[in-house]
């Protein structure tokens, strides 16, 4: 029995064995992901006091080369390493051929033994010109020296030594000035000038792995640091040598993280992510009781995490100068799709820290998020459902990173003359790529079956296939649901629920009622009503069916989960009190579970809003004077019902919510009756 009770015990605590499978899971991952061994953890600014205790070197390191200093070094480089060239010994074969062939049409007239001469100087031209080897142009050439590969090895010679294609005129006339031969000058620099081919050409291969080889050898240092020697005091500038050595010290921690990793510097990581992981789950526990007891919730968050911090290590093992254009703004703007800005924020934050212990200028990158991430969505009202929102909210991050960038500058530096403008480009990058966040909503919608505003917005367009439906089958119903809904978005706009979310479950609660609309009076077009023909119990069952037949309905047409609860809830476990009444004054035996809807009861203020909507808007139908004091009585009779049937208990909704809620259905109800205070005559 022990080990039956164990089991069970085991498996009603699933759900929370499979939260802590994913935590461990998480925290392993983050770990992974995150620089192995120490840290350098001193934050630093150009020309600000050095804030923390004395510093001395903790090893021998090597002080590195500025970016900028590489980068000309690696310039100059490339503009001093040589070209090399090699000859094509195929071409002058060609060239003599090619020259006999019109030398002989050219000179076709001419006696045979002139004719014979005429070949034969010109053929010595030609060997006098390749003998080293013909170029284009002279303007090929850069260097004072050539380096002519021939098999093994490597020749140098002087632009002098070869001859140049656009140079040809002036040689032959030069060559050929003796008589007979000055006589057929034009003749020569027309053939020549046909079947001339440069022979030597780069020898791209051999000059790039030159230059290879010769950046290679660029030191990247230019000095040594020893292991205790003071580095910085405390209270002391960080001059631009200070700043030097700092980073250098900065960037071996970085390369030589794995080297320096120790018992302890994991242990520290272990402990940090836990404690953070842990956070998420007892913030959930303890103030979103209904997310964390929903798992596909918690995975989103969980996955989503895990996919910015893997994103961010990516990119600056890749190149961290890139780490900006990366749109950490995503994060918060999905979870505000899907939650509350409160639970946004707060996961967003837990996010930033866990990056921190990535990036560098770990500080630095956290306080520029936060102002630029969290601030803005702060003061964003309006839905990201909206496209001119969206791209509002993109422009005012983008502009926010731009300024922090600056203000950043102006606070180093004292001004705005070293702007890095492949920087600010990458802000710009940064804004474009946040327009990714509409695919990956959608993507999270149907990987985790939630619904975002984007959804909600489709899912209220009343020429939706299910509400067309409805207003064809059951046109009563479908007012009804119209005027609840409006009832419901008023309700929770004026207690800061979720107004978008309650309108679309009013619209959809009734469909069920499509099965059978003429049980239902509000679709009865005649004084016939069939439920006279039926007993309560019967009729009782038909009513509490139109629960059922919604849900069915909307599961058969895909609709979200979140609406499907606004179905199930909308009549709680309340009582079907007119066929309860018909049925007891009978006389007949009366079970009164018969007469009760299945249930569940509202479990979010959302789903509460709608059931005192729905209570209310049905019974006013039924008030032959509407008067303003018979619908104040009509409001608090029936939210004074439902809370004493305790239909509320699970809802996080409270009595000052409930009167905001009572105020606003009056005042709207007073309106659809176009009622008016009698004043006195």
């Amino acid at each position: 029995m022990k080990i039956k009770h164990f089991w069970y015990k085991l498996y009603t605590k699933q759900g929370l064995l499979y939260k802590f499978f994913l935590a461990v899971v998480l925290v392993v991952a983050i770990i992974f992901l995150l620089p192995k061994g120490s840290k350098f953890s001193y934050e630093f600014q150009s020309g600000k006091p050095w804030l923390h205790p004395s510093l001395y070197a903790p090893f021998d390191f090597t002080l590195k080369k500025t970016n900028e200093q590489i980068a000309k070094e690696r310039q100059f480089t490339e503009s001093q390493s040589p070209t090399y060239f090699f000859k094509d010994t195929t071409v002058l074969a060609s060239v003599k051929k090619n020259y006999y062939q019109k030398a002989l049409s050219y000179f076709a007239s001419i006696a045979p033994s002139q004719q014979e001469r005429l070949l034969h100087k010109g053929e010595e031209f030609l060997k006098k010109v390749y003998r080293n080897g013909v170029f284009y142009s002279s303007q090929e050439l850069s260097d004072k020296e050539i380096f002519l590969v021939e098999g093994n090895e490597v020749s140098t010679f002087t632009p002098n030594d070869f001859f140049f294609l656009n140079q040809t005129k002036e040689a032959i006339y030069s060559y050929f000035k003796e008589k007979p031969f000055v006589e057929y000058m034009d003749t020569y620099y027309a053939i020549f000038s046909e079947v001339m081919l440069p022979n030597i050409f780069v020898n791209e291969h051999f000059t790039q792995k030159t230059l290879e080889e010769n950046l290679k050898k660029i030191i990247h240092s230019y000095g040594v640091v020893k292991k205790g020697q003071l580095i910085i005091e405390k209270g002391q500038l960080v001059s631009a040598e200070k700043l030097a050595i700092l980073t250098s010290l900065q960037k071996e921690y970085a390369l030589n993280s794995s080297e320096n990793i120790t018992t302890l510097s994991f242990l520290g990581y272990v402990l940090i992510v836990t404690m953070l992981i842990s956070m998420i789950l007892l913030y959930l526990y303890h103030f979103k009781g209904e997310m964390f007891a929903n798992n596909n919730i918690v995975t989103l968050i969980f996955v989503t995490i895990l996919l910015f911090v893997a994103g961010v290590s990516w990119i600056t093992k890749a190149n961290a100068d890139y780490i900006y254009a990366l749109p950490i703004c995503i994060f918060p703007i999905v979870m505000k799709a899907f939650f509350d800005l409160r639970l946004g924020m707060f996961l967003y934050i837990i996010t930033l820290i866990l990056i921190g212990f990535i990036v560098p200028n770990s500080f630095q990158f956290i306080y520029t998020n936060v102002i630029v991430a969290g601030v803005l969505l702060l003061d964003t009202k309006g839905g990201m459902h909206y496209r001119i929102n969206l791209f509002m909210v993109i422009t005012y991050i983008v502009a926010a990173y731009i300024v922090t960038y600056l203000c950043q500058l102006m606070i180093s530096t004292g001004n705005l003359h070293n702007i890095h403008y492949p920087t600010i480009g990458l802000f710009i990058l940064n804004g474009f790529l946040t327009l990714f966040v509409q695919p990956l909503t959608y993507l999270y919608e149907k990987v985790f079956g939630l619904v975002s505003n984007v959804s909600l917005l489709e899912l209220s367009d009343t020429h939706n296939r299910l509400l067309r439906e409805l207003s064809e089958k059951a046109p009563g119903s479908f007012q009804h649901s119209l005027q609840v809904s409006n009832l419901a978005e008023a309700s929770a706009l004026a207690i800061g629920a979720n107004a978008m979310l309650v309108r679309v479950g009013a619209l959809y609660h009734d469909i069920g009622k499509m099965k059978n609309p003429l049980y239902f009076t509000e679709n009865q077009k005649t004084s016939v009503n069939p439920h006279d023909e039926l007993t309560p119990v019967e009729s009782a069952r038909i009513i509490k069916s139109h629960v059922i037949d919604g849900i069915e309905m909307a599961r058969a047409n895909n609709i979200p989960d979140r609406i499907i609860d606004f179905i199930r809830t909308h009549h709680g476990n309340s009582l079907i009190y007119y066929f309860y009444k018909k049925q007891l004054d009978s006389g007949e035996p009366l079970n009164e579970d018969d007469f009760r809807y299945s249930g569940p009861i509202p479990f979010s203020k959302e789903t509460a809003i709608l059931m005192m909507s729905d209570s209310v808007e049905a019974a006013s139908k039924s008030l032959v004077n509407p008067t303003i004091d018979a619908i104040d009585t009509l409001v608090e009779n029936i939210v004074k019902r439902q809370i004493e049937e305790r239909q509320f208990l699970n809802a996080d909704i409270t009595f000052k919510d409930i009167e905001k809620i009572k105020k606003v259905l009056k005042e709207k109800l007073f309106n659809i009756y176009h009622l008016r205070i009698a004043y006195p005559k």
